[in-house]
């Protein structure tokens, strides 16, 4: 479709794997944060509208959807194309390939909210780049009405080192720490970094919803809290609260879906009675 824009080109590189040995997931929202850029310069959306408007667009909202692995050294690009344009925001597609095996692996739509009124001028480069969406369907599902449940799962400070063009944090640092407090949440049931090391198992996450709001900004002090909301039968779903310090203003959520991994045969795997039974107990109920 000639909407499709190709908006990143690239390879896993050695140093972006996690223990499952696959591409971490922050770093594909580094390559989403180059999809976006590419896709809003060709838009008259970039750095030059932001000088104009006073501001850049900037994220609110992603669903990704991990359908296949990407390991080390495999090469891979993004295309991406609009969804949707609303009052004040836009609703971006990104589709990312394996380039070598020519096989979509992860989805993504991305809302970002405008600086300013598209231009006429503006609004036609928008539609040009209007594209049908055929990815998978995002279920939303209630959320706690509180943090009653809910563990300390990180806790640090936003470098200098980790803010991108707008000067707050890039999306990327979200999901370092996001991936940080998972670690912890899960090992409070028994999914500790000793036994998967021992038994050759990991979490390997196949869904994201994050919404974010209001910026954090270099030397903001960052919390983050997650619970448990779903255990199945290999499959564990979190949902992490990230707060700026002091203050406690929620400035992102992230539901996370996963599995209990098998990284010898690449698959999910049951989750053994006895971590399921203490995954349950932790389960943080409706408001």
């Amino acid at each position: 479709m000639s909407g499709w824009l190709e908006t990143y080109r690239g390879i896993v590189y050695r140093w972006e794997v996690d223990h499952n040995d696959h591409l971490t997931v922050a770093f594909y929202f580094a390559r989403l944060s180059d999809a976006a850029h590419g896709l809003l310069n060709a838009l008259g959306l970039g750095l030059e509208y932001a000088r104009r408007r006073g501001g850049l667009c900037l994220t609110t909202d992603c669903y990704v959807r991990y359908q296949r692995e990407l390991r080390v050294g495999d090469i891979m690009h993004m295309e991406s194309g609009v969804l949707a344009v609303e009052l004040d925001a836009l609703v971006l597609g990104h589709k990312l390939f394996d380039s070598g095996a020519g096989l979509l692996c992860t989805t993504v739509e991305q809302r970002v909210r405008l600086a300013g009124p598209l231009t006429a001028e503006t609004r036609r480069a928008v539609e040009a780049r209007r594209v049908d969406w055929d990815g998978p369907a995002r279920e939303r599902r209630p959320r706690p009405g509180d943090l009653a449940g809910f563990g300390d799962s990180a806790r640090d400070t936003v470098k200098p080192m980790e803010a991108d063009v707008s000067g707050g944090a890039a999306l990327a640092h979200y999901i370092h720490r996001f991936s940080a407090a998972n670690g912890h949440a899960i090992a409070a049931f028994g999914m500790t970094p000793a036994y998967m090391r021992a038994e050759h198992r990991g979490f390997s996450t196949f869904e994201f919803q994050l919404e974010l709001g209001s910026p954090l900004r270099v030397g903001d002090g960052v919390r983050v809290r997650s619970g448990v909301r779903h255990v199945g039968n290999s499959s564990l779903r979190l949902l992490h609260v990230m707060t700026r310090e002091p203050g406690d203003e929620v400035v992102a959520t992230l539901e996370q879906s996963g599995v209990h991994f098998d990284q010898e045969a690449r698959r999910p795997t049951p989750l053994p009675d006895a971590l399921r039974a203490r995954a349950r107990a932790l389960l943080v109920k409706e408001a």
